[in-house]
């Protein structure tokens, strides 16, 4: 029997190694694999042989269980990815055991050797058989003849590596998919799952208890999903989808090998593509499906009302409690509500006692799977209901529908909201708003606070004390939520009462600031706002959900009386209008600039086309696009033209500098399209390229609009002309043409001329190919006063190309 870990030792060495492993089988650091005759017990692991994964027992969270499991080796943490026996742990890992079983199968025996756990492979009578951790973290079985007979990349768990194929076996039947952990302590299957559709279209569907389809990725284009953030782009990861005799599946894998990611289903039913970020040393959302958790089937459970506008986005109806208050402390929320008080249904024994009733429940988005009847009015309806004891509800838009089991998928909508019902929600009488027995215990309760009086009035320092205590926690336990509401006391603590000023425009200013766990933020106090309070939560609330690399995120709100004020992650690389204007600044290379080009193209596109619905920044240029310690771009000020509102236009033109970014729809009075972004994303990029302001002065003092002087060295053929001299010639002419012929494109005056911001990434990724551009005519009209340098173009039309909105790439 070989039991040799490395090769190339001697006998002496192999024979006391085989010694010692007969008493207690020792952890080889360097192994990336496990042999027949060997096992994994206590705290042994294997490591790839790159050292990216590692393999062993893990305990997750607080629980006291033990589960093999896959995990990250180079990053902090415990990053799990995948794990064997989620539904069978074992208690004591120093008795239990993973091995190769006499048949060739990967094992789990527990401390009384019980089998809890099998690959159930193929029986292989070799005694060859190994199981080999890869670099990938794909744990595979290999025969005596090197024929992987088993992968773990074929059953995962809730999570898709790069590289595994996700979809249906057509030779087994068997269909592949993810699902979600019970919760972070349990990794037992959830009730969200998702996979390709098996005998469908070509999609990625997400479902709740194997059933429900709550999301779609869209067909397969043949190129990518629609609906899939990355799936056109060939930078960072190829996807590709397979159709063949033997399997139909997708896979997406990575082109730069320092980027890793992750994608997911967690517990509450969303999809998230995480990447690594190495400066900051933590996982960042690349995207997120669907971007309203609200819009994940039975997200609250059974009788649970979802409320996108709240920080605890479930709650209970009136009448009913959580199932179990524990899983709601930890915003678990799959075991939904229960009643307070069961229903009578009809059954009035009692002297005096009342009959079931009815809640009525406005705006709310209707649950699920009705039985629609055909009755005259809302009267029949409600007594058809009542003289039913399964029926829980009912609802009269037009006809009739009632719900016998339990109530799932319930939202509450608001006036933007279309779709919206009112719902009638059965209830024990005594559990109705205003019922006798709400009454009496109303009065009751207020007898006790009113005797209550004096014992907390002693007690009224002390409660200050820990009221103060607790709000200190809260803001803790908050910072690391998707969405924080200050007090406007937090803001004025956060940033030392305003008094670190990072800079100020026709928006507000914006204040440097520390939260509690000593992450910096920035704090914008907003100006000139009329919204009333619950339209601006809306919006912030909109705007939280966006969360990309490109773009900076919300961190949270405040809104009371007049003020309104937003937090934001800090961006300590400052402003690029810094870097490109300031004289005593750091110069920017040409590959930096083209990484911040594409970065901010990126950005904007995601604000046009991946958010529910387009964001048009309406004020892009150097001073919005802020810069991490990495010098990556950030899009900052998205979503101001919704929190403004009808005076967004009269602010934006007040704002020193702006006035050259703006698309000629805001001097014309047309209307405002996200195409007036992709002409401001233009005239910047004209400032990349130069390292200077696009109105400018030459040597003699006179005026020059350096973009009517790049359009004609563009048609020329002098692009290095253009190059900001800082570079000293320093940039990749292939690069910099593109650049240039691009931003002619963004800025032709007709906006059905210009590209979109997705057309855009993929002329800077390199997928489309850019053409000559025609000179703008606007430019002429610019510039006439000030530069005669399109004068000797006489041969040249000056005007817009012919109606064809796909000239622009090849």
């Amino acid at each position: 029997m070989d039991t040799e870990m490395r090769p190339g030792s001697s006998l002496s060495i192999f024979l006391l190694f085989f010694l010692f492993s007969s008493l207690n089988i020792q952890h080889c650091g360097a192994a990336d694999n496990l042999s027949l005759g060997q096992a994994l017990s206590g705290n042994q692991t294997i490591v790839s042989k790159e050292g990216n994964f590692e393999l062993g027992f893990f305990t997750p969270g607080n629980s006291r269980n033990y589960y093999i499991g896959i995990w990250y080796k180079t990053i902090p943490g415990q990053t799990v990815i995948w794990v064997a026996n989620r539904e069978t742990p074992v208690s004591n890992t120093s008795s239990a055991e993973l091995k190769i079983s006499e048949d060739g199968r990967l094992v789990l025996l527990n401390s009384s050797k019980i089998p809890v756990w099998s690959s159930n492979s193929t029986p292989s009578t070799s005694n060859s058989t190994v199981a080999v951790l890869l670099h990938t973290g794909n744990l595979v079985i290999r025969d005596g003849s090197n024929t992987t007979i088993w992968q773990s990349f074929d059953h995962p768990t809730d999570t898709v590596m790069p590289g595994c194929c996700l979809g249906l076996n057509k030779i087994t039947g068997k269909q592949q998919s993810i699902t979600s952990w019970e919760d972070s302590d349990n990794p037992a299957p959830g009730p969200f799952t998702g996979s390709m559709e098996p005998y469908g279209s070509n999609q990625f569907v997400l479902r709740w208890n194997g059933s429900e389809i709550y999301w779609r990725s869209g067909v397969w284009t043949g190129r990518y999903n629609p609906s899939i953030s990355g799936s056109k782009s060939d930078t960072l990861m190829k996807f590709t989808f397979v159709n063949n005799k033997q399997r139909k599946c997708a896979m997406y894998t990575i082109l730069d090998s320092s980027f890793i990611t992750r994608t997911v289903i967690d517990s509450s039913g969303l999809l998230r593509q995480w990447f690594w970020v190495q400066s900051t040393q933590e996982w960042q959302t690349f995207f997120i499906e669907p971007l309203y958790q609200c819009d994940v089937y039975s997200q609250c459970g059974a009788f649970g009302i979802c409320d996108q506008q709240k920080s605890n986005i479930c709650r209970c109806s009136y009448g009913f409690e959580p199932a179990s208050m524990k899983e709601w402390e930890f915003n678990v929320w799959s075991s939904g509500c229960v009643r307070k008080t069961s229903l009578r249904c009809g059954n009035k024994s009692l002297a005096g006692e009342q009959g079931d009733r009815f809640l009525e429940m406005t705006n709310m988005r209707l649950p699920a799977n009705p039985h629609n009847l055909t009755l005259g009015s809302a009267q029949d309806c409600e007594q058809f209901c009542l003289n039913n004891c399964s029926c829980n509800a009912y609802a009269y838009v037009g006809r009739c529908s009632i719900w016998t089991g339990d109530l799932r998928n319930l939202e509450q909508l608001y006036d933007a909201d279309s779709g919206g019902g009112t719902l009638y929600i059965r209830l024990a009488a005594s559990d109705l708003p205003g019922s006798s027995s709400s009454h009496k215990l109303v009065i009751s309760l207020t007898l006790s606070v009113i005797g209550g009086i004096l014992g907390i009035l002693c007690a009224l320092v002390g409660l200050i004390w820990a009221f103060q205590r607790r709000k200190r926690i809260w803001m803790a336990k908050q910072v690391e939520s998707s969405l924080i509401q200050f007090s406007y006391g937090d803001l004025q603590h956060v940033t030392k009462n305003f008094s670190e000023r990072l800079g100020s425009g026709g928006f507000g200013s914006v204040f440097k600031g520390t939260l509690i766990d000593s992450t910096e933020v920035a704090v914008k106090k907003l100006e000139g706002l009329r919204q009333g309070e619950k339209q601006f939560r809306t919006e912030v609330r909109t705007l939280a959900v966006i969360q990309h690399v490109n773009v900076v995120r919300l961190r949270g709100f405040c809104s009371k009386g007049s003020k309104r004020l937003l937090v934001y992650e800090y961006m300590s690389g400052g402003s690029l209008d810094f870097h490109l204007f300031q004289n005593n600044s750091t110069v920017l290379g040409w590959k930096m600039r083209y990484q911040i080009i594409l970065g901010i193209a990126r950005g904007l596109a995601y604000l046009h086309e991946k958010c529910r619905e387009c964001i048009i920044h309406c004020d892009v240029k150097p001073d919005n696009v802020l810069l991490d310690r990495d010098f990556c771009a950030k899009v900052a000020d998205f979503g101001m033209a919704k929190l403004i509102g009808r005076d967004f236009s009269r602010v934006l033109t007040t704002i020193r500098g702006t006035i050259g970014y703006l698309a000629p729809e805001w001097i014309s009075g047309l209307p405002i399209t996200s195409k007036v972004d992709v002409y401001s994303f233009g005239m910047m990029l004209f400032e990349l390229i130069s390292g200077k302001r696009n109105a400018t002065q030459s040597e003699d003092g006179s005026k020059i609009f350096f973009p009517c002087l790049a359009a004609t060295k563009v048609i020329e053929g002098d692009i290095f002309s253009l190059l900001d001299h800082r570079l000293n010639g320093v940039a990749d002419i292939e690069e910099v043409t593109r650049v240039c012929r691009l931003a002619c494109w963004c800025i032709q005056e007709s906006e059905g001329h210009r590209p979109t911001m997705g057309l855009v990434v993929q002329i800077l990724e390199g997928v489309l190919e850019v053409s000559m551009p025609p000179l703008p005519r606007a430019l002429q009209v610019l510039a006439q006063d000030q530069s005669q340098r399109c004068d000797h173009l006489s041969s040249i039309k000056c005007k817009d190309p012919p109606d064809q909105s796909l000239d622009f790439y090849q």
